[in-house]
């Protein structure tokens, strides 16, 4: 009896070593597994739902004119994908009748296709292609760039395997208005051109960073989501274009270059007193919103990018550096044949004419190469250079423009004996109309050349301001020597060949035309009948303000710069009377004008 009792004892006590030696067993076989055997799945799968990091975008910062209005802006899109490996029928609670609706994967996909403006059934064949070559797929794109209004219409039906992700977009308001200076970007947000391309350190947002345990189904675990960086959204860049003048000088152009049957043409508008780029319109042009639809040499800014030889409307560059050197007195005259040969050098005025007595005012009024290039050659080709250089000739201007040409000034011991010459009334050398229309701000602004601008600068959330490096102004002539040389402007602009075309009532305005054949690229050699005209004139000339040239590459219906005086004239008087500016005091000074 008593061994009985022992053996019941040992039994119970024995039971239970078992009972736990098994748990041991068991746990332990599981562990192994855990850590051995199924880590590396377990691992994945804990990857795929935990700890997910996502970006969150920043947009990018708008550029904007002088006053504020919009020229490009970002918009908010949204890339639509999708888990085609959680893809299955699902449910929710409708809102309005408080009722849970079931919605199978064909019924999902069809809505996601309406919405999305696609092919229901192509749609569902792209998702079958990616869980083909990937069953586990745990990413695909159902659209991208969608509108704010197609993203919650899909958010509206609660898809738990579908994720919009913000993808910001950009947006040009005005169209084509600035289209050659704005630039643009890609698809991908990514700038590719003009001052997008320029200044995208100032525009580009920072993206910021987040994280979130992510669920079986891929979806974000309920207060789960860790901001780990802010964004940062893009600073605005500010212009000194006025839109309303730039889209105005858009449409002159255009009409003036159909009008004319030319190739392209150009309108620059500068703020004499501070060398502000009010408007640099062109035409062809870009549309920022599609700027595939025209083709890629009308996508840029020949403003800055297309050096030309600027022909006769460097003539008055060349009296202001007499002015300024003493070479010349306004009250002097020469007797002016219409040819010149000398040197080994040839060359004539456009029409024949017996002998002429003239001063510089006449020389500018009758565009004389021959009446120019005697003036001109009291100063030594060293010292007409020097002068082109302070006129901003032979390098790029302050603007500093994606692609922008310096032109071609070559040294003075590189000049053969007509060169001598044909520099003093444009040609031999070549400038951009930047240049140009910056070399006269300089004459209508006492002599002092002011660095071009055409952005003020960098403005940041907080509402700093970085502004855009410009430059130091350089004296290029006297005040007495400019004053001069738009004395010879006016008298161009009330006596010369062009006075009722250019004439804007009420204002004193000064002009110089030019004509230049256009050179070959291919062969080096001037295409006859082929010319670059161009028109630059200063107003009011009692108080100058502004600072107009227009300019055309190949007219047809007019090959002369009179094809540009519709335009100019157009142009100057739209921003005289835009900004109010005061027309001239009565009486007009008499100008003595001998031709």
């Amino acid at each position: 009896m008593a061994r009985t009792r022992r053996s019941d004892r040992q039994l119970r006590a024995t039971v239970p070593i078992i009972i736990v030696t098994l748990i041991m067993v068991v746990f332990g076989v599981r562990l192994f597994d855990l850590q051995v055997v199924s880590a590396s799945a377990i691992n994945t799968e804990a990857d795929g739902r935990r700890g997910v990091t996502a970006s969150i975008w920043a947009s990018r910062g708008p550029i904007v004119d002088a006053h504020g209005a919009t020229l490009a802006n970002s918009v908010d899109r949204f890339d639509i994908t999708m888990a085609p490996v959680n893809m299955s029928n699902y449910r929710y609670l409708d809102p309005d009748t408080n009722k849970y609706v079931e919605v199978t994967v064909d019924e999902a996909i069809a809505k996601l296709a309406t919405i999305t403006n696609q092919d229901a059934g192509a749609l569902r064949a792209a998702i079958n292609e990616v869980l083909a070559a990937d069953p586990e797929s745990n990413f695909a794109y159902i659209a991208r760039m969608v509108t704010l209004e197609q993203y919650q219409q899909i958010r509206a039906m609660r898809i738990p395997w579908v994720y919009p992700q913000p993808h910001p977009m950009r947006t040009y308001p005005g169209g084509s208005v600035g289209g050659n200076l704005i630039g643009f970007t890609g698809s991908d947000g990514v700038p590719l051109a003009g001052l997008e391309l320029k200044y995208d350190s100032c525009l580009a947002g920072v993206t910021g960073e987040e994280m979130y345990e992510r669920s079986a189904d891929g979806v974000p675990i309920p207060g789960s989501v860790v901001t780990v960086t802010e964004p940062k959204e893009g600073a605005t860049l500010r212009l000194t274009i006025d839109a309303d003048t730039q889209w105005r000088t858009q449409q002159i152009i255009a009409e003036q270059v159909i009008a004319m049957g030319a190739r392209y043409g150009t309108i620059t508008v500068v703020e004499a007193k501070t060398g502000n780029i009010v408007a640099a319109a062109e035409y062809p042009t870009v549309d920022p919103n599609s700027p595939a639809s025209v083709d890629a040499g009308d996508r840029g800014a020949r403003t800055f990018t297309a050096p030309f030889e600027p022909g006769s409307i460097l003539k008055p560059i060349t009296a202001a550096s007499l002015y300024d050197a003493g070479a010349v007195s306004p009250t002097e005259t020469i007797l002016v044949p219409d040819h010149w040969q000398n040197d080994d050098a040839t060359f004539g005025d456009d029409t024949p004419h017996e002998p002429l007595t003239m001063n510089m005012n006449g020389v500018l009024t009758e565009s004389s190469n021959v009446g120019i290039a005697m003036f001109g050659e009291r100063m030594s080709a060293e010292q007409r250079r020097e002068y082109l250089l302070k006129f901003g000739l032979a390098e790029p201007t302050a603007v500093e423009f994606v692609g922008e040409e310096p032109g071609i000034v070559r040294p003075a011991d590189e000049w053969d004996s007509q060169t001598n010459y044909t520099t003093m009334f444009g040609q031999g050398l070549t400038t951009t109309a930047a240049q140009m229309v910056g070399a006269f701000q300089a004459v209508a602004n006492d002599g002092s050349r002011l660095p071009l601008r055409l952005v003020t600068g960098c403005e940041n959330q907080d509402g700093t301001v970085v502004e855009a490096p410009g430059g130091a102004p350089v004296q290029a002539v006297s005040a007495t020597a400019a004053d001069l040389t738009l004395e010879g402007m006016e008298a161009t602009a009330r006596e010369g060949w062009l006075a009722n075309e250019v004439a804007v009532a009420g204002y004193r305005v000064g002009i110089k035309t030019g004509t230049a054949e256009i050179v070959n690229p291919d062969t080096g050699l001037y295409e006859k009948g082929s010319y670059y005209t161009s028109l630059v004139g200063v107003a009011p000339i009692d108080d100058p303000q502004y600072v107009v040239l227009a300019t055309m590459a190949n007219p047809v219906t007019i090959t002369g710069s009179g094809s540009t005086a519709a335009a100019w004239q157009q142009a100057m008087a739209y921003v005289l009377t835009a900004n109010q500016v005061a027309p001239s005091p009565q009486p007009w000074p008499e100008l003595t004008v001998l031709h």
